[in-house]
């Protein structure tokens, strides 16, 4: 195996070993469990991680916890410290309060107050696909309203190349990732009658993250029935089904943040759902240098459920 094809498979490795804590922070995360989500043996995984990624294995997966904290306490009103801590793998809310102070110095219960008291807009995601240009509509509150559904998604496999860093930096390496997402799909004939979706799905949370260590996958669907051949470039894993909002959008690219802060801010707020603690992500239906306006046809799906009390 050559040098570059030995570098590839472990960072296919690594992208196995985030993709199994993402899907499963109720879990334990034993060594043994992403030792085997890795292929690598448990004595030596930790290691590997570390060197790949320049962040403790451990210390990973607690963040990737602390942070899906921080978003259930100051966004799920309707969830109890139990029901986090059960919903985060800790034992009981006691456990987890003593691992959430060590964390952040401060108590679940005390953040969420401090949070409660502070946080008086509801939270704009306009850090994805930020764009600082000036705007001629910035004085309009919502100046992108798009048409809003809901649905509920099945399971979906999904072929992906995955960047990480800040979103400022994925800009400048999107149409690279894209093209390589392209070929490497050609490649495997994973394209079947125009019915793949090519979507981009963010990991993390701006609001909460550590924003150089932003996850984003851009990917493609592949039928059940057609085998991904992963390497270090192309990973295989599963669009989480279950409810979403999807928002249908016309918009030009500097418009991609208002369209996201319209989702959460002006529909959500008074919807009856909340945001379910899952990743959103967008879906291309159009390719925009195609026509003469350059505009993008985009749905946004923001994983929701019904608010409970």
């Amino acid at each position: 195996m050559s040098e570059q094809k030995s570098q590839e498979e472990y960072i296919r490795r690594i992208h196995k070993v985030q993709d199994y804590i993402e899907h499963h922070l109720g879990q334990s995360l034993s060594v043994e469990e992403l030792s085997n989500a890795a292929g690598f043996s448990k004595y030596h995984l930790s290691r590997i991680f570390q060197g790949m990624l320049h962040e403790p294995l451990a210390h990973y997966a607690n963040r990737i916890r602390m942070e899906n904290a921080l978003f259930l306490l100051a966004h799920r009103a309707d969830k109890n410290m139990t029901d986090i801590a059960y919903e985060l793998g800790y034992t009981d809310s006691a456990v987890f309060s003593r691992a959430f102070k060590n964390y952040y110095g401060i108590t679940p219960r005390e953040y969420r107050k401090e949070y409660s008291k502070n946080c008086k807009d509801s939270f704009l995601l306009s850090e994805y696909n930020k764009n600082t240009a000036k705007k001629e509509w910035a004085g309009q509150l919502f100046p992108v309203t798009g048409q809003i559904t809901i649905v509920n998604l099945e399971e979906k496999q999904v072929a992906y190349v995955r960047y990480i860093g800040t979103y400022e930096t994925l800009a400048k390496e999107y149409a690279n990732l894209m093209q390589t997402l392209i070929a490497y799909a050609k490649k495997q004939h994973l394209f079947v009658d125009s019915q793949n979706w090519v979507l981009a799905m963010y990991h993390d949370n701006p609001e909460f993250g550590e924003e150089n260590k932003f996850r984003t996958s851009l990917c493609l669907t592949v039928s059940e029935d057609i085998r991904v051949q992963e390497d270090g470039i192309l990973g295989m894993m599963k669009l989480e089904g279950g409810l979403y909002v999807v928002g249908h959008f016309r918009i030009q690219q500097e418009q991609y943040s208002d369209a996201w802060n319209y989702m959460y801010h002006e529909w959500l707020t008074g919807s009856g759902y909340v945001p379910r603690n899952s990743y959103p992500f967008e879906v291309y239906r159009n390719n925009p240098h195609a026509n003469e306006r350059h505009i993008h046809e985009v749905d946004i799906y923001v994983p929701i459920e019904p608010i409970h009390f």
